[in-house]
């Protein structure tokens, strides 16, 4: 009898020769939510277990334990008062606000040692939670271009003169890619790369992000910028679009949702792919072993896992301690 690949799958130490597709700790990044409050009021967020909406000053000594546990990668979003945001949400660029603190309390702490994305988009800095300036023309709203991308040049190079050297623009804007490129190289930036958003999906999966983030539109929906779900051949254009105009890495969001964009995005571009592990799939495995329906650690991994083999090179995920913990145990 010739046997076939089973051979091969009872032995433990030859299915891990020969493993196609395997994690690394340098794979992941961990998403950091940080608000503009006074040190001791972080707290927890309730629909995604395990994650905290942090102070500057709280978060650095749970940056520290990360990082000595083997993160070297944050993503970090801010978080302001209904009272510090406005139509234009101008607070995204303070000099003084949550995520540029932040940045420069993680450079001092870390120095080079760590790579500190910074996410740039408006929705957690306007007081209608859309991702620019709106105009409202009787029921109809619609993004501001223009004004958009002055701001977004605005919070890139903030972030990037606080310590990020990768920023991340989310808000799919057309032309965001090259209107920051040039902001940042103006501003004497060069080497501060560029993660575009490349394909987020008006996808259902946010929802936890919402509450963490404090960001939930206040009339309508994001479809008006979000890229409908069934597109495919518009997740073509805007790869192509986002690498013509000098993006250095492409992200796509959500994660299981998007493996066949994923993969597109591997075989369309030659830029280095990252996947977004989004709170909905966090809190929806965190559910589901809390109740005992699935293996926490067993169904994370092969989640991630999934995504690396589609072709993330890199993946976004508010379980990266936890997979770096099991990876050790390998």
């Amino acid at each position: 009898m010739t046997m076939g690949p089973e051979r091969i799958r009872r032995q433990k130490s030859l299915r891990f020769l020969l493993q196609e597709f395997a994690l690394r700790p340098s794979d992941v990044v961990l998403p950091l939510f940080i608000n503009d409050l006074p040190a001791g009021s972080s707290r927890d967020i309730t629909s995604m277990p395990g994650v905290r909406q942090w102070t500057v000053d709280d978060v650095r000594p749970f940056a520290a334990r990360a990082v000595e546990a083997g993160v070297r990668s944050f993503i970090l979003f801010g978080i302001v008062g209904k009272n510090t945001k406005t139509a234009s949400g101008e607070a995204a660029w303070d000099r003084e606000g949550p995520v540029v603190r932040a940045l420069r309390a993680f450079r001092k702490d870390f120095g080079t040692e760590v790579n500190l994305f910074a996410d740039a988009c408006f929705c957690e800095y306007t007081n209608h939670g859309h991702c620019g300036p709106i105009t409202i023309s009787g029921l109809e709203s619609r993004r501001e271009h223009a004004e958009t991308l002055v701001g977004l040049g605005k919070m890139s190079t903030e972030y990037a003169e606080a310590g990020a050297n990768v920023v991340a623009p989310s808000g799919m804007v057309d032309g965001m890619v090259r209107h920051i490129r040039g902001a940042l190289d103006a501003e004497g930036h060069p080497d501060v790369a560029i993660c575009s958003y490349s394909v987020k999906l008006a996808s259902s999966f946010y929802g936890p992000f919402r509450d963490a983030a404090e960001n939930a539109p206040e009339f309508g929906d994001r479809r008006g910028y979000q890229m409908d779900p069934g597109s495919l051949r518009e997740a073509t254009r805007e790869i192509m679009n986002d690498e013509a105009e000098g993006a250095d890495m492409l992200l796509i969001k959500p994660g299981m949702p998007c493996l066949d964009l994923i993969r597109l995005a591997r075989e369309k571009s030659a830029l280095p792919v990252g996947a977004y592990q989004v709170s909905g799939e966090y809190s929806m495995l965190k559910a589901a072993a809390q109740a005992g329906y699935l293996n926490e650690e067993a169904s994370f991994l092969e989640s991630l896992l999934a995504m690396k083999r589609a072709g993330a090179g890199f993946i976004i995920t508010y379980w990266a301690m936890e997979a770096l913990a099991a990876l050790r145990k390998v």
